[in-house]
């Protein structure tokens, strides 16, 4: 065929941007236009208010499922300014606009937008969607249908606090009948809770006709908290504590959050998170924590002549048969590896900090719990002569 008889040229190039853009691709921006998608849509949205939270700008979330298929999120922070100042962009700019790099990163938020570009995108793929903003003692109202605003902000009446709702229903002309589960919900949020001990989040479902259902998460004992609900279905521990600390390490940008207990499973259940995403396929702060370990028994169970000299040196599949753990870096910079965000990158430095973190703090107390420490070399020798 010649160019001739099949002409390309300018025209035949569509340029889509904005709401357009994701309404045309709208699994590009929220994964898929099935449940997943519509999960997707509700961590875009409730991301901000999380942030408020950890920011100190607020004091709670709370996320309501609505009988008519909508999803309302609520915080109680200052309220979204109605016009932008200082290079924030106010409500409507807010809602309709991709602002990528200039929302909250690194340690201190939680990035729940697979791209960082803002609820703009939760606006987009919703049928409809109304902000109320409570801010300086004024109500403010506004609407959209499928990422268009109806009408600019109006104030509405005095308002009783401060902080923002926003509710949106997705669009059934994107994702069919596709709609939230409450247990996925749940679980995320309470995952988040437990990585960020000052979170508290609220979720409720006002969908069954047996009637609602609600749940509210606030863990202060963070990951230690986490390997207790991990632990409460595996084989009875193998000593009581549940081994935990947390430090900041200035090479690496960032903090660790460690927490680590043995049970009689044969399990190996260790639990990666980065910047409170999880990360399943693992990275440089598991290994780290893994090699850590390892070396921590090692040492501590030849110093204690609990192991001999002569004993080939423990390795990480030993260490790992009955653990359970949760390891939590929050950097700064995190590089993850591929477009998943499933594997942490950052090469020898987060390592090395994690892995020397580990060494430090399991030493001492191994150091300081001498009976918990004899039986978690007791369990693991035992494990490594069945090999």
């Amino acid at each position: 065929m010649s160019d001739a008889t099949n002409p390309y040229d300018a025209s035949h190039i569509q340029v889509l941007e904005g709401c357009e853009a994701m309404r045309k691709r709208p699994g590009m921006y929220v994964g898929s236009t099935t449940e997943r998608g519509v999960h997707q849509m509700v961590f875009d949205l409730a991301g901000r208010a999380v942030n408020e939270v950890l920011a100190g700008r607020a004091s709670s979330v709370d996320v309501t499922l609505t009988p008519d298929g909508g999803v309302c999120v609520t915080d109680d922070g200052p309220g979204i300014p109605i016009e932008g100042d200082n290079g924030s962009p106010g409500l409507e700019d807010f809602l309709t606009r991709m602002h990528p790099g200039t929302l909250p990163c690194g340690r201190h938020a939680v990035a729940m937008s697979l791209f960082g570009i803002g609820p703009c995108v939760t606006n987009a793929l919703s049928s409809r969607l109304t902000a109320e903003v409570r801010r300086e003692g004024v109500l403010w109202f506004q609407e959209y249908a499928r990422g268009v605003a109806l009408a600019p902000p109006a104030a509405a009446g005095q308002a009783n606090g401060s902080g923002t709702t926003i509710t949106f229903w997705p669009d059934t002309d994107i994702f069919g009948t596709a709609a939230c589960s409450f247990d996925v919900l749940s679980e995320r949020f309470g995952e988040l809770a437990f990585l960020n001990h000052g979170l508290a989040i609220s979720l409720t479902d006002e969908r069954p006709q047996a009637g609602p259902r609600s749940v509210r998460f606030r863990f202060p004992g963070g990951v230690r908290e986490l390997v207790a609900l991990l632990d409460a279905d595996a084989a009875p521990p193998v000593h009581p504590d549940v081994i935990g600390f947390e430090c900041d390490d200035p090479r690496m940008a960032g903090t660790v959050e460690v927490a680590l207990r043995w049970s009689g499973s044969h399990e190996d259940r260790v639990r990666g998170f980065a910047n409170s995403e999880p990360t399943p396929e693992g990275g440089t702060h598991v290994a780290g924590f893994r090699d850590g370990v390892a070396a921590a028994i090692d040492s501590y169970a030849r110093n204690s002549r609990l192991l001999a000299e002569a004993a080939p040196a423990l390795s990480a599949d030993q260490i790992g048969q009955g653990l359970t753990a949760v390891v939590s870096v929050k950097l700064d910079h995190p590089e993850f590896s591929g477009a998943t965000r499933g594997m942490l990158g950052g090469g020898t430095t987060v390592h090395a900090g994690v892995e020397e973190a580990v060494v430090e703090h399991l030493g001492i107390w191994l150091e300081q719990h001498p009976e918990q420490a004899a039986a978690i070399v007791g369990r693991i020798s035992h494990g490594a002569c069945r090999h």
